[in-house]
């Protein structure tokens, strides 16, 4: 099978499982990565469900275990930072069922997996893709153009393939209403298991120990238009919205104003009605998404492995494989991404009285309560 061949484009966490599983099904495998280094920002990311078998088989469950955060509680603290209420972060109490670990470090070690047997092209992206009978011609930015059997769309919630092949991107994003900033931060934890967060209505201040590399996390609703591409545009948003806010908003502003790996984005809500157009077929946050909720890591690998299992089920039939697949992946995800409204109002009341509501209640639970906090940017 060595003369078939798969190009995917995106290589973070989707993207590197998918490699990886192609090219143990026999696939010559090409990933074109638009950045030219992970980026380091970011909160961390949990792996769970399906996705802890998976990674066991890839052989990096054990090197996850060891780079893992050890959170266990996310406490809400009022502006003194005095705790009003907690949760559990965890859903299992075996430590050896799920792992959070820094999103960089969960797409170091998928993507040095996918390079043991794949190319791997940093620092370049696709212009432009022609689909015939027998394959697609892919054009890049810098490198020379290929041909390849299948193209998959790896690349995240601002997909280059899926604007290429099913059209721009405003047909299948909906903005969720909020929008999430990432920095790292300098504040040293008191404690390493515990998450803290601060709320004023409508946003919220979250410092993450992350395992010894904490960061600071801007949660916040709002309806404003938004460029992504604009990175001052992002920067000017945080700055404004949290002017004059409580507890650690100043230290977090002036870690935010001068750092050169911010992270923002809208939250959005991603939905294409179908994942396939002709070879081209689309994996992880470019197919289906709410940014931030929905366990987006954990569903991505599992997603990964599903589109990989198909392929090679049907090797000489692309239309039967990623039917297979959707038909899948979709039903993995649907029960995800119910509990993106219920995560945001907990996280994010938008009112002074739901916040306190929100305090009230949790404070009333008792201390196994497991609900989940969110997965960050894919």
């Amino acid at each position: 099978m060595a003369d078939r061949s798969v190009l995917v484009s995106g290589g973070g966490i989707a993207g590197s499982s998918a490699a990886y599983w192609l090219a143990k099904a026999g696939w010559s495998v090409t990933v074109v990565e638009r950045a030219a280094d992970t980026r380091s920002s970011g909160n961390p990311v949990d792996v769970r469900g399906g996705a802890v078998a998976i990674a066991r088989q890839m052989g990096i469950w054990s090197r996850l275990e060891d780079a893992a955060t050890g959170v266990e509680r996310l406490v809400f603290v009022d502006a003194d930072g005095r705790a009003q209420a907690m949760i559990r972060t965890r859903q299992r109490a075996d430590r050896h069922e799920e792992v959070e670990v820094a999103r960089s470090e969960l797409v170091a070690l998928l993507l040095e997996k996918a390079q043991q047997t794949s190319l791997i092209i940093r620092d370049d992206s696709i212009t432009a893709l022609h689909q015939d009978g027998g394959g697609i011609d892919v054009e890049f930015q810098r490198t020379p153009s290929r041909r390849f059997d299948l193209v998959v769309g790896a690349d995240g919630l601002h997909s280059t393939v899926r604007r290429l092949a099913f059209g721009p991107e405003e047909r299948f994003s909906r903005p969720f209403g909020m929008f999430v900033g990432t920095v790292r931060a300098p504040a040293p934890i008191q404690d390493p298991r515990t998450v803290l967060l601060y709320n004023e209505p409508g946003t919220s201040l979250t410092i993450h120990p992350a395992g010894g590399k904490p960061g600071f996390a801007f949660i916040f609703r709002g309806q404003h238009d938004f460029d992504y591409r604009d990175a001052d545009q992002g920067r000017r948003l945080v700055e404004s919205t949290y002017a004059g806010g409580g507890w650690l908003t100043t230290l977090a502003l002036e870690e935010w104003g001068a750092s050169d790996d911010r992270y923002f984005d809208a939250v959005t809500r991603v939905d294409v009605p179908k994942w396939t157009a002709g070879r081209v077929v689309l994996l992880g946050d470019a197919a289906s998404c709410i940014s931030l909720f929905g366990e987006g890591s954990s569903s991505a690998i599992v997603g990964a492995k599903t589109l990989a299992d198909a392929i090679a089920a049907h090797p000489d039939d692309h239309t039967a494989a990623f039917a297979d697949y959707e038909n899948m992946h979709r039903k993995h995800i649907r029960p995800l991404q119910r509990g993106a409204g219920i995560a945001s109002r907990l996280l994010v009341p938008k009112t002074r009285s739901g916040i306190i509501m929100r305090n009230a209640v949790l404070s009333a639970l008792p201390f196994r309560n497991k609900r989940r906090t969110p997965d960050s940017q894919r």
